[in-house]
């Protein structure tokens, strides 16, 4: 039988995520997962955040990123295996991935001695595939994205008796996710909100249920990057729909399209969804470095950029529980996160200005900087497309600010000093120039 992703028929028919016949978890489900996995999963600590005094509500940081494999998936990956017949468990198991589902399937089935394979894209970080050896699993490196990656696997599965295994909506993936709800209402009692980033949906529908069957009067909010907002579509459309990925920082929440399990599922349970932008998913993960020293990924920080970009208003002064599922972030994706964030917060600036090219030109510019307290990280001149004044240079310059007041004052300053001058201004989607005949491409 063909199913249809992203209208592809890409991938066989898998009995536990039928979109015909969606299977809706219960509490029950989810109760039994937590005993089941309890002896191999960490219980994460839940802490309350440095950033509270600022939003104006009380923050609590469920750090599910300090399991073993750096993810919430393993709860669920741990689940799913010990729920498996000896027979299948003999034969062994097999999934697709682009990294954390991978790597928490492969670090619990080498601890339960049960035969791995994990189908990865090219685009898959080259740190979670060795990760995935390094566990046991026996790792395909194969398509270009997860449709050709998640077709090839189940191939294989039906090829050689493998148990294909969803990382997002197999049902027993889902009610081990759901153990993350029953320790914050444990660590948290008395909480008013949980935001829950949103991929596939499957950490959605397991914390859900566990929450509004103990805590109904609890709000469930789902956060995804607006690059991927594939749950946010279902809930409009009434049903799982297909959306188009874009580039995204939350690289593991892009996810095409969300598990008809996980939909059937959180359908009559989530309270909101919200989409945030990739400048405040920026921001989120350097704001979780520099406040909570916490190295989060982008698909973990999406509830923290929710809180600072403004889009809860209605939690002030609540109990707000924001799950940071995972840590596996690139380390160059990394440093261009915090560079962004920066660049964000205007404390990253950069701009062009025309200074003389007499002896002591730029060196006047320098002093200038100087003093206003503003460090420069990068000064670049260009001569030969200065258009007019032969004894003119133009000079690019990055600095850093202590943010946008101060930023402001360099530009006020600069805008007085100098009569041709460009500040790229990138979190505003514009560049403010003046004389923009000659400072039009303040971004080369």
């Amino acid at each position: 039988m063909e199913r249809y992703d992203c209208f592809q028929p890409t991938i066989e028919y898998d009995p536990m995520c039928d979109q015909d016949n969606p299977q809706k978890i219960s509490f029950e489900d989810v109760s039994a997962a937590a005993f089941r996995i309890q002896s191999g999963i960490v219980k994460t600590p839940c802490v309350k955040s440095h950033m509270s005094n600022i939003y104006g509500m009380d923050i609590f940081l469920k750090n599910d990123f300090l399991q073993y494999t750096g993810s919430f998936k393993e709860r669920g990956a741990r689940n799913a295996l010990l729920l498996l017949p000896p027979e299948a468990k003999s034969r062994g198991v097999i999934s697709a991935s682009l990294g954390n589902h991978s790597q928490g399937l492969s670090y619990h089935a080498h601890q339960l001695n049960i035969p791995t394979t994990v189908v990865m894209p090219n685009v898959a970080p080259i740190m979670k595939i060795e990760n995935c050896r390094s566990y046991g699993a026996k790792v395909i490196v194969h398509g270009h994205d997860m449709k050709e990656a998640k077709y090839h696997a189940m191939t294989l599965a039906k090829e050689k008796g493998l148990t294909y295994i969803n990382g997002y909506d197999h049902p027993h993936i889902m009610a081990g996710q759901g153990t993350v709800g029953l320790e914050i209402l444990e660590q948290v009692p008395d909480v008013d909100a949980i935001l829950v980033p949103v991929g596939g949906g499957g950490l959605l529908a397991g914390v859900a249920t566990a929450v509004k069957h103990l805590r109904p009067h609890v709000l469930i909010y789902g956060v995804e990057t607006e690059k991927c907002p594939s749950m946010e579509e279902a809930m409009r459309q009434e049903s799982p729909k297909c959306v188009e990925i874009r580039s995204t920082l939350a690289d593991g929440l892009a996810v095409p399209t969300v598990g008809f399990n996980a939909f059937f599922t959180v359908k009559s349970l989530i309270d909101k969804m919200i989409t945030v932008n990739e400048d405040w998913l920026a921001r989120a993960i350097l704001r979780l470095v520099e406040q909570e020293k916490y190295v989060v990924e982008g698909g973990g920080a999406v509830g923290v950029a929710a809180i600072m970009a403004g889009l809860v208003p209605d939690l002030a002064g609540k109990k707000v529980v924001c799950i940071l599922s995972g840590g596996n972030i690139d380390t160059t994706i990394l440093g261009r996160c915090l560079e962004r964030g920066l660049a964000a917060e205007q404390r990253l600036v950069k701009f062009k200005v025309t200074v003389s090219d007499r002896p002591g030109g730029i060196a006047e510019l320098c002093k200038l900087l100087a003093s206003l307290g503003v460090s420069i990280k990068d000064i670049m001149q260009e001569r030969a497309w200065v258009y007019g004044d032969i004894f003119s240079v133009r000079v690019k310059v990055v600095c850093e600010t202590r943010g946008p007041d101060h930023m402001g004052e360099l530009r006020t300053v600069i805008m007085n000093t100098y009569k041709e001058w460009c500040f790229a201004q990138e979190f505003e989607g514009r560049d403010r120039c003046a004389s923009t005949d000659s400072l039009d491409d303040v971004s080369h």
